[in-house]
């Protein structure tokens, strides 16, 4: 078989990609090992947002897209994607004050393009008791603004879904075992239940999130990509000790932790280490779970004694290597290709599940110069997705 886009992973890149190369009117086929955003896409902190932390790290243009990307699902994802009012509260010891957590609230506000979803307000301080029992002492202010909450693998699925709807063909299992790059595009082996399969492509387009480096390996001549690094996030599932959504800050070191309910569930997150080993052994650690209990019970004390034990699951974020710290570390993509001008393959590493649309439209623009002219049947800006049948 032959193909304009070839796509190894089914996680939400992969799907964005297929999505939009799909309806630009092109033949794609995407190829999935074990299952639809089975790996990273679902090990999500469950949220579509703006990511009021990285205005920190002064990465204002990735807010930006994320909050137009974030309104853009409102209204295209309505059965996937809804409004949650987080809580941010803010005590004497906290290194934010609420001078500076109201300026950072603005901003968002701002990069949002006023939208109304990013109003946020102060709570008076009778409305501190309505908080879960929330600690109050040292207390000085309480803001409330809104996030938005997924099912990130339903997500996946109903992009996926999409894509085929549009004419992508999805090969599952399919696990991906080299590709040679010639002159007219690629060629790609592949085996489904142990029998081996090729296909041709134009372009090979690499969305196999942390495990893209070693699909990489199998790419003859071997496309250069960056040094990156693997960094582990952690989450518990608990039982529903909280009915309001929150935005902490760790005591111990001043990072972001959401406790959000969802589906049925508290769920508590997420940390970050670096990852050593193979991608598929990334689990919560006994440490990652006290950290993120202590952090909890500091908040609310009055929920001691917390499970010893919980659910937990844990996914790899794909990060530039740095000697700063993940902290600071960009979450834009990185986008590599073989060759810059007319590209036969395309490694897409990193990037946030809110920007996955945005993400493919601005790879499908790089391979352009390599792909034939196709007549668009859709436009992704206004494509509704729905759950997955």
């Amino acid at each position: 078989m032959s193909y304009d886009l070839a796509i190894i992973g089914a996680g939400i890149t992969g799907a964005g990609v297929a999505q939009a190369a799909a309806a630009a009117g092109y033949k794609v086929v995407l190829l999935e090992s074990s299952s639809v955003g089975g790996a990273t896409s679902s090990a999500s902190s469950k949220l579509i947002h703006g990511g009021l932390r990285y205005l920190e790290s002064g990465q204002l243009g990735l807010v930006r897209e994320s909050l137009l990307e974030r309104e853009l699902l409102l209204k295209l994802a309505p059965d996937l994607v809804t409004l949650a009012p987080l809580h941010i509260p803010v005590y004497r010891n906290s290194s934010r004050s609420p001078i500076t957590i109201r300026a950072g609230l603005s901003l968002y506000h701002l990069l949002s393009g006023f939208s109304e979803h990013t109003r946020f307000s102060s709570l008076a301080r009778h409305q501190w008791s309505e908080l879960d029992g929330i600690t109050t002492q040292g207390l000085r202010s309480v803001f409330r603004y809104f996030e938005a909450q997924t099912n990130d693998q339903a997500l996946t699925h109903a992009v996926v879904q999409s894509a085929q709807k549009l004419g992508a063909e999805l090969l599952l299992p399919a696990t991906f075992q080299d590709a040679e790059i010639h002159k007219n595009g690629c060629e790609i082996r592949y085996t489904d239940n142990n029998d081996q399969h090729t296909l041709q492509a134009r372009v090979l387009v690499n969305c196999a999130g942390p495990w893209a480096w070693k699909l990489n390996q199998r790419i003859s001549p071997i496309p250069k990509l960056p040094n990156v690094d693997l960094i582990g996030g952690s989450h518990l599932l608990l039982p529903p000790l909280l009915e309001r959504h929150y935005y902490l800050e760790s005591p111990t070191d001043g990072r972001a932790i959401f406790a959000l309910p969802w589906q049925g569930k508290l769920l508590v997150g997420t940390t970050e280490i670096e990852h050593q080993g193979s991608p598929e052994t990334v689990q919560c650690h006994p440490h990652e779970m006290h950290y993120l209990l202590n952090v909890l019970k500091h908040y609310f004390p009055h929920l001691h004694p917390l499970p010893s034990s919980a659910d937990s699951f844990a996914g790899l974020r794909v990060l530039p290597r740095s000697t700063s710290g993940a902290f600071g570390c960009s979450r834009e993509v990185m986008m590599v290709a073989d060759n810059p001008g007319k590209p036969k393959t395309l490694t897409l590493m990193g990037g946030k599940l809110t920007t996955y649309r945005a993400t493919a439209e601005q790879a499908l623009k790089r391979l352009y110069p390599s792909l034939p002219a196709a007549r668009p049947i859709a436009n992704t800006r206004s494509l509704h997705l729905t759950p997955a049948e």
